[in-house]
């Protein structure tokens, strides 16, 4: 699995405003300063996040961008889903729509295997819990691994 520029962007502007105090609007120009996003970049991503509602955008001299709903209900999951598509494909297809034959057959439960994994870190860790520096046990211990560090 690959996490794209786009994803690593949109989830740094979401951390960013999940980060903010209140319903306070946080301006694009802000974000990208405070997270080094190409501004440009980071508008056509806000605009994504808030087509696939996890955004909300205000116009005017108070406006920017806020969280549609509370951190604590937004998984990292979603947000990369809303730019990026599914969480893993193969060629740009859903492992569930693959087949193979012969010695590849249990390559399908492989590749199913890999997408339940990243589900589940992904989908149960919330924008709240890495704003706040608070990532699951789980997600911990397998950072805490030193061969998860280093590049075979």
């Amino acid at each position: 699995m690959r996490i794209s520029a786009k994803a690593d962007y949109a989830v740094r502007a979401a951390l960013e405003l999940a980060a903010t105090e209140g319903d306070a609007s946080v301006k694009a120009e802000v974000i990208a300063a405070a997270q080094g996003i190409p501004h440009k970049f980071l508008e056509g991503i806000l605009g994504d996040l808030r087509r696939g509602g996890l955004v909300a955008s205000q116009r005017g001299g108070k406006g920017g961008y806020r969280l549609a709903r509370p951190a604590d209900t937004i998984s990292i999951a979603e947000v990369i889903r809303v730019v990026d598509g599914p969480l893993v494909s193969v060629r740009g297809v859903r492992p569930p729509a693959l087949s193979y034959r012969g010695p590849a057959e249990s390559l399908l439960p492989l590749w199913i295997a890999v997408r339940a994994n990243v589900r589940k870190i992904l989908g149960e860790v919330t924008l709240a819990e890495v704003a706040a520096a608070k990532l699951p046990g789980d997600v911990l211990g397998l950072a805490e691994d030193p061969e998860a560090w280093t590049n075979p």
